[in-house]
């Protein structure tokens, strides 16, 4: 993990950073976009697809988003302003550590105390890694137990989507976030927010999204 944090300052926010790459590559960094902004950004690593299988990447992102809970105090900042964030396969991740309960129930975590889940055009149904991971095809949806919207509920924390423009992102990861935020309000959640970024493909809209992000988290602190 690499944490940064705001120094001579305390009860600071907390932005858990998971990167892109399908599951498959990558690894942590912490966006210059969310230094100097008045809250720490802890960027993480997770096991990748396919020398890891589904759940682990899960389990991986669960127990750094745990150590943020269980240490973030002793730094200065505030168990009760934790986000968790990330682009594409980083925001997928970030939906399902925010979502389905179980995951951070293993830390003797709620993840009712997340301040916020925030994901830069991550896929909300199952991921493609896992569904290749089963022999499934990459262009047909599944929607199962380790899908974000399998777990859409009323009293899940302030949800934040942001996507490129639906004309050009990947294989309908639009329509997949619209469906999403009208389903959580289906449920009774009134505090998920979608952006669509005109003009952005699916790898050009991490850049403009942390200024959602920054956004997001400035208003959002309990």
């Amino acid at each position: 993990m690499d944490l940064y944090y705001p120094e001579n300052k305390t009860d600071f926010a907390t932005v858990i950073w998971i990167h892109a790459g399908g599951l498959r590559q990558g690894g942590r960094y912490i966006p210059g976009e969310l230094r100097e902004q008045g809250f720490a950004v802890l960027g993480i690593d997770y096991s990748l697809y396919p020398n890891a299988k589904s759940p682990e990447f899960i389990e991986d992102a669960a127990a750094a988003v745990a150590w943020a809970f269980h240490n973030i105090e002793g730094l200065g900042g505030s168990r009760d302003k934790i986000f968790v964030a990330g682009a594409s396969a980083g925001g997928y991740l970030s939906m399902m550590v925010g979502l389905d309960k179980r995951w951070l129930a293993e830390y003797a975590v709620d993840a009712n105390q997340l301040a916020g889940i925030i994901s830069l055009s991550g896929q909300t149904i199952t991921h493609v890694a896992v569904r290749e991971e089963r022999g499934g095809n990459r262009a047909r949806p599944v929607v199962d137990e380790l899908a974000p919207l399998n777990h859409v509920r009323g009293d899940a924390p302030p949800l934040l989507l942001v996507t490129g423009d639906r004309e050009l992102e990947l294989l309908g990861r639009y329509e997949e976030n619209a469906y999403m935020q009208r389903m959580m309000r289906i449920n009774g959640h009134q505090s998920t927010e979608l952006h669509e970024i005109k003009g952005k493909d699916h790898g050009g809209v991490e850049k403009p999204g942390h200024t959602f992000l920054r956004d997001f988290v400035k208003r959002t602190k309990k």
